[in-house]
C-alpha cells in the first residue's frame, strides 16, 4: 500500500462543458481554509474542469496533497497569491469562467480590473463576466438556507454591474450541500481487521487489536478526563495523535490524567502513537479505520461524517460564544441523542446537558456507547448521500448563469 500517493484519484472524466475556474484562498490558521479549498479544487478537476488555485500560503499542500505545488495534479495549477496582482502576468492570462472567493477572501483589485479591461477590449466577441461566487463557511444554522445563493450586485469599481452570489455549503436540500467526490464511495474501505492492520502497518503503527481512537483537536476542555478514563478502562485503547495542536494539547493534559488516576501511562490501558502529517486520502482512511474520531474545524467534520464512525466535533471557539449555537444547530440537524450532546458539550467546554433518565451522572469516556452512536452517524450519512454534493450543485448553479 502506498502511503503518500501523488495523485490518488482516477483519471478525470470529461464533462460538457469544461470550464476554467479561479479559486482564491487566504490561509487564516489551522489549515481549515486551505483544506476545504484544496478538496474543492481537486473535486472540480476530477470532473474534467481546469482550476487555477490562488493561495497565499500553499506550504500545507506538501503533506495534504503531495506534488500539488509541483504541478503533478492533473487539471490544477497552484498559483502564488501575489501573482493575482501582477499586471505583467495578468496580461496574457486566459479568462476564467468561474471565480470562487473562499471564506470571505477578496480577489485582488488588479485581477478584477484586468478582466474588466479584457472584456471591454473584446466587447464585439460577446465576452461574459465570470460566474462570481463567495463560498461561505459550513453551518447547520437556519440562516444558511435563507442566505444561500443570494445575489450581491457589485456597485463600484471596474466590475460595477456584475453580480456575486453567496454560496453556502450545508446539510439540507436548501443549501449547497457537502464536498463528496464521485470517487469517494469507491475509495471507502471495509472495517475488517485485515484492512485496518495493513493500513496501520503502512503508517508504522503497531496495532494489537485495541480500540482505535484518533485525536485531531485544539485544546479540548475534557481531554485530561478522557485520557484518565481511557487509562483505567476495561477496554484497551490505542490513541492515534495527529501533529500540531492535538499533540501539544495531549502533552499538557497527560500529567493531569496521570494525577487523576494515580497511574503512569505505561502501566495503564492506554497507548499512544504520534502520527506524521497525513495526505487527505490517508486522513480519510484514518477516520474510517478508527472506532471513534475526534475532529475539528470544517473539513475533518465532513470527512468524519462520510467515514460513518462515531465522532466528536471540536468546534472552533469564538469570543462571542457563537460557536455554541452553531454546534447546537449541527447536533439538532444530525438528530443526536442526549449522550452524544453531553459528550460534545463536555469536549467543547460548554455548559453540561442534564442527564436523561437512567443515564450516568458522570461521563465516562472509557465506556462509550459506540454501537448506538455509529448507527446515528451512519443513518445521517445515508440521508445526506441522497442530496447533491457541493461541486455538483456548484456546476448546476454556474450552468444557469453562463
Amino acid at each position: 500500500m502506498s502511503s503518500k500517493p501523488a495523485s490518488p484519484l482516477p483519471e478525470p472524466q470529461t464533462p460538457a462543458p469544461a470550464w476554467l475556474w479561479d479559486v482564491f484562498c487566504q490561509v487564516i490558521d489551522n489549515y481549515g481554509d486551505i483544506g476545504v479549498c484544496w478538496r474543492l479544487c481537486a473535486d472540480i478537476a476530477q470532473r474534467g474542469h481546469t482550476v487555477r488555485f490562488w493561495v497565499d500560503d500553499s506550504s500545507a499542500l506538501d503533506w495534504m496533497a503531495p506534488g500539488a505545488r509541483q504541478g503533478q495534479w492533473s487539471g490544477i495549477s497552484v498559483r502564488a497569491w501575489e501573482e493575482a496582482a501582477d499586471a505583467a502576468k495578468l496580461r496574457d492570462l486566459p479568462p476564467a469562467d468561474v471565480w470562487i472567493e473562499g471564506f470571505g477572501c477578496h480577489i485582488a483589485p488588479e485581477f478584477i480590473a484586468a478582466r474588466a479591461h479584457s472584456m471591454s477590449a473584446n466587447a464585439l466577441n460577446d465576452t461574459k463576466p465570470p460566474a462570481w461566487i463567495n463560498l461561505e463557511y459550513l453551518s447547520a444554522e437556519d440562516y444558511v438556507e435563507r442566505c444561500h445563493a443570494l445575489p450581491s450586485p457589485v456597485m463600484q469599481g471596474p466590475a460595477k454591474g456584475w453580480t456575486k452570489h453567496f454560496y453556502y455549503p450545508g446539510f439540507t436540500a436548501g443549501t449547497g450541500g457537502l464536498l463528496r467526490e464521485p470517487s469517494f464511495e469507491e475509495r471507502q474501505h471495509g472495517l475488517d481487521d485485515s484492512w485496518r492492520g495493513a493500513w496501520l502497518a503502512d503508517q508504522g503503527v503497531a496495532w494489537t487489536g485495541e480500540r482505535l481512537i484518533s485525536l485531531f483537536c485544539y485544546e479540548p476542555a475534557a481531554l485530561a478526563k478522557a485520557l484518565a478514563d481511557w487509562m483505567r478502562a476495561d477496554t484497551s485503547t490505542l490513541l492515534l495523535v495527529t501533529p500540531g495542536r492535538a499533540r501539544h494539547a495531549l502533552a499538557q493534559a497527560l500529567p493531569q490524567a496521570e494525577a487523576m488516576t494515580g497511574t503512569a501511562l505505561h502501566n495503564s490501558h492506554l497507548r499512544l502513537h504520534y502520527l506524521e502529517a497525513l495526505s487527505h486520502p490517508e486522513f480519510d482512511a484514518l477516520l474510517q479505520c478508527c472506532d471513534l474520531n475526534f475532529v475539528r474545524g470544517e473539513d475533518s467534520l465532513v470527512r468524519a461524517l462520510w467515514a460513518g464512525q462515531p465522532f466528536v466535533w471540536h468546534i472552533y471557539p469564538q469570543d462571542d460564544g457563537a460557536h455554541a449555537e452553531k454546534l447546537a444547530a449541527f447536533l439538532d440537524c444530525m438528530g443526536a441523542d442526549a449522550t452524544v450532546r453531553r459528550l460534545h458539550a463536555a469536549w467543547n467546554g460548554l455548559p453540561p446537558i442534564h442527564n436523561a433518565p437512567g443515564q450516568q451522572t458522570v461521563l465516562d469516556w472509557g465506556r462509550l456507547p459506540l454501537s448506538a452512536w455509529r448507527q446515528q452517524v451512519q443513518g445521517w450519512r445515508d440521508r445526506l448521500r441522497q442530496q447533491p454534493d457541493l461541486v455538483s450543485s456548484l456546476v448546476s448553479f454556474v450552468e444557469k448563469r453562463r
